[in-house]
């Protein structure tokens, strides 16, 4: 989405671009979820071969660990999503600034500006090392 210079920030074409995109990675990341579903009863198998069954239960581990990533994107766009519907999409949780069209285009989730995450992730970086 390219907006015009004399364009509002988070006008109505804006909000409904945002909402069209969420909603359609939402509907990609459910289709994910239930696919992940169907295969795994599908090659549920009993493997008499111990090495076998190990291979199988690890790639059942995996796929259930990014299915569980999923889950909590699918969460935190359902939340973009209410911010959307109450109108405080599209500004910084910290300070309160337009995150921006570009950064949300990136990252539609994007609930800090440029500057309060990179801030935030030197601060993380400090805690741990």
């Amino acid at each position: 989405y390219k907006p015009s210079r004399s364009e509002s920030y988070m006008n109505d074409e804006q909000i409904e671009h945002f909402r069209g995109l969420l909603l359609q990675w939402r509907g990609e990341l459910v289709d994910e979820v239930s696919r992940t579903v169907t295969h795994m009863k599908d090659e549920a198998s009993n493997f008499p071969d111990p090495a076998d069954r190990a291979t199988q239960e690890e790639e059942f581990s995996l796929e259930l660990r990014t299915r569980d990533r999923e889950r909590k994107l699918i969460k935190k766009i359902d939340t973009t999503l209410e911010n959307l519907q109450n109108d405080d999409y599209g500004y910084c949780d910290a300070c309160g600034v337009e995150i921006g069209v570009q950064r949300l285009e990136v990252r539609p989730t994007a609930t800090l500006c440029i500057d309060c995450k990179t801030l935030s992730e030197i601060k993380e970086r400090q805690e741990l090392g």
